[in-house]
């Protein structure tokens, strides 16, 4: 189900229920966040219950409870991959005092959970918040193996969910993937054979450019690199049983940055030219920085006014309410009734949606 949900982000309240079925959960929940880890910005939040969202906790924890919530700073000097009891974030005073333990996290259903950070190379951090368990008498050792084997596959799901939306390809078909132009984008049939590649991975195969294609079959262009890269592409592909998605980083013909691949299996009758149906998914992702955001250019294409689209300018680079109060002059409380005004004019509620409309102006350019 969430190799199924990184190519379709309407699958994911049907697959954080299974998740919480599966598990023992009341609940789970992902937040992200970019930045250096001893000030790390909230880009977005999302708190699901046996697949029912509830934008209005999530929201509410970010505005109120966040910035004053103990564990955060002890949470983020925390291992990687290290599943951590909720509670155990807390000094033994702290549970009788703290507002968020005592408040907000009952409401949350989370005073009893886990939390695990997943941190990324390339400067995000994943937070898995984890619910109450069912029954609520403790956390079972099949439980916390059970989570402990979901950790590398929830990783690559958003791994590959931030790849498509630093392409402005988030909410893409299979089919349009294929025009989107900041990814390199390959299908593979079951005998790992390219079925199909768009216009930016035909340019990369052609200069051999960290791939080629031999006699239809990918190869890394360096060849201490190529044992890997096929067991990545054979561990994908359906006689694998389970397939399962896996990522890596491929040097170039050239001194620029190393390609980020990911790949990941496709199930079902999704997509077949010619009689030859679609097994794998490759995504070649070139690091950098992001676009440049013309705040003219946004306003007109969004119909917004020039001060309203600086700040969804600034939201869209990763810049928190309280930076720009800062940069402009204005208060906290105003930078939120502009945001209001933004999220009315463009019939969205959240950040992420604003993030993508942005991001999709500057694909225009």
């Amino acid at each position: 189900a969430l190799h199924d949900t990184m190519l379709n982000e309407a699958l994911w309240p049907a697959t954080s229920a299974l998740i919480d079925e599966a598990c023992g959960l009341q609940g789970n929940g992902l937040l992200f966040g970019s930045g250096p880890q001893d000030h790390v910005r909230v880009t977005s939040a999302g708190a699901y219950y046996r697949g029912q969202r509830r934008d209005d906790l999530a929201r509410e924890y970010l505005t109120i409870y966040h910035s004053i919530d103990e564990r955060v700073p002890r949470f983020r000097q925390l291992p990687d991959s290290h599943l951590v009891h909720t509670a155990a974030l807390y000094t033994t005073r702290e549970l009788q005092t703290s507002p968020t333990y005592n408040e907000m996290l009952p409401r949350l259903r989370t005073q009893n959970g886990l939390l695990v950070r997943l941190a990324e190379p390339d400067g995000s951090h994943i937070t898995w918040s984890i619910a109450d368990p069912v029954p609520r008498d403790g956390w079972s050792t099949p439980q916390l193996a059970l989570l402990r084997g979901l950790l590398p596959h929830l990783r690559q799901f958003v791994r590959v969910r931030q790849a498509l939306t630093r392409a402005s390809a988030l909410h893409a078909s299979l089919t349009d993937l294929l025009d989107a132009p900041r990814l390199g984008v390959l299908y593979l049939d079951q005998y790992a054979q390219v079925v199909t590649a768009n216009e930016r991975a035909r340019d990369l195969l052609r200069r051999g450019d960290g791939v080629s294609d031999r006699g239809g079959l990918l190869q890394a262009s360096v060849p201490t690199e190529q044992a890997p890269f096929a067991q990545l592409v054979a561990r994908a592909l359906p006689a694998a049983r389970p397939p399962v998605s896996g990522s890596m980083l491929l040097h170039r013909s050239t001194a620029l940055p190393r390609f980020v691949v990911h790949v990941a299996p496709v199930r079902g009758p999704q997509l077949d030219f010619g009689a030859r149906p679609v097994a794998v998914l490759v995504l070649i992702v070139e690091p950098g920085a992001p676009p440049r955001l013309d705040v003219a250019l946004v306003a007109e294409a969004l119909g917004l006014s020039l001060a309203e689209s600086h700040i969804a300018v600034g939201v869209a680079v990763g810049r928190t309410v309280r930076d720009l109060a800062t940069t402009t002059g204005r208060t906290e409380q105003t930078i939120y009734w502009y945001l209001k005004r933004i999220y009315a004019k463009l019939a969205i509620s959240r950040q992420t949606d604003l993030v993508r409309l942005v991001l999709s102006v500057a694909a225009w350019r």
